[in-house]
C-alpha cells in the first residue's frame, strides 16, 4: 500500500515537472520564431515606381514601412540631408535619414552602430541598387557607394558597391543633353510631370518612368498626357527637374 501511494505521488511530480517543461518553452519558441520588425517612415512620390520597389525590397528584409506619399523634398530639408545628397524618396528610422536606394543590409548595420550622424545616402538613382534592379534593367548593376552624413554635411564612404561612374553630366556651359519620353501626367498644382522617357545621358539614368519637377511651371502648358516629347532635364537642389520640353512632330 505504502509504495502504492509512492509511486502515484512520484507519477504526480513527473507531470507537474513535465507541465512546467512544456510551460517555459512554450514563450520562448514564440518569441524567437516571431522577430519583431524595424519601424521605418518614407516620403514619395505616389508615381515613383522605383520608389515603391525600394520599399518592397525594406518590406522583405524585417522592415515595417509607412508610406507617405506627397514628395521627399520638405522631408529631406527637415531631416538635414544636403541637397546634392539627395534622391527620390526619404525616410526616417529610429532617429537617421535614409536618402535614396539605401541597401536594407545597410540600415541594419546603421541601427547597431549607431554612429553620430545624420544618416546614409545613395545619391542619384544608381542601376543595381535595391529598387533600380528590375527586370526592366536587364543585367545592368552600376557600381555605387553608400554615403554616411556627418553633423556638418560631410560625407565618408559607409559600403562601397564599388566606386560610382564617373559622372557624364555636362560642363559649366555645354547643353543639356535631349532625351525622349511619353508624357503620362500632368500636375500642374504641384509643378509636376511623370515621362516614361528614354536614356537620359547627363543623369546616368536607364529607361524608365520618372516623376520630374519642372524648372518653370509654364512648361506644363506646352504638353498634356499621352504627347510625344522631346525634353531636357538636369538635378536641381536634389530634385530632378525637367528644364525644356517640347512635343514631338515627327
Amino acid at each position: 500500500m505504502q509504495r502504492r501511494r509512492l509511486l502515484k505521488a512520484l507519477a504526480g511530480v513527473t507531470g507537474l515537472t513535465s507541465l512546467a517543461g512544456t510551460a517555459f518553452v512554450a514563450p520562448t519558441f514564440a518569441q524567437t520564431s516571431t522577430a519583431a520588425k524595424i519601424p521605418l517612415e518614407v516620403w514619395k512620390d505616389p508615381n515613383c515606381g522605383c520608389c515603391g520597389d525600394w520599399v518592397t525590397h525594406l518590406e522583405a528584409n524585417g522592415f515595417a514601412v509607412r508610406v507617405n506619399d506627397i514628395g521627399n523634398s520638405a522631408a529631406r530639408s527637415r531631416l538635414g540631408v544636403p541637397t546634392q545628397l539627395g534622391s527620390c524618396h526619404t525616410a526616417l528610422v529610429a532617429g537617421y535619414a535614409i536618402e535614396g536606394h539605401v541597401p536594407a543590409r545597410e540600415i541594419r548595420r546603421l541601427l547597431k552602430e549607431r554612429p553620430q550622424a545624420v544618416g546614409l545616402t545613395v545619391p542619384g538613382m544608381p542601376v543595381g541598387s535595391p529598387g533600380m534592379d528590375g527586370a526592366i534593367y536587364g543585367d545592368r548593376r552600376d557600381p555605387f557607394d553608400v554615403l554616411l552624413i556627418a553633423k556638418d554635411g560631410s560625407t565618408k564612404v559607409f559600403e562601397s558597391y564599388n566606386r560610382p561612374p564617373q559622372s557624364q553630366a555636362p560642363t559649366q556651359g555645354q547643353a543639356l543633353p535631349t532625351a525622349q519620353g511619353e508624357v503620362r501626367k500632368v500636375d500642374k498644382a504641384t509643378g509636376k510631370i511623370s515621362i516614361r522617357h528614354g536614356e537620359i545621358k547627363n543623369l546616368d539614368m536607364p529607361p524608365m518612368s520618372m516623376v520630374f519637377q519642372v524648372k518653370d511651371p509654364t512648361l506644363l502648358d506646352k504638353v498634356k498626357a499621352g504627347d510625344k516629347v522631346r525634353f531636357t532635364a538636369d538635378q536641381v537642389n536634389g530634385d530632378y527637374t525637367v528644364m525644356s520640353i517640347e512635343v514631338r512632330r515627327d
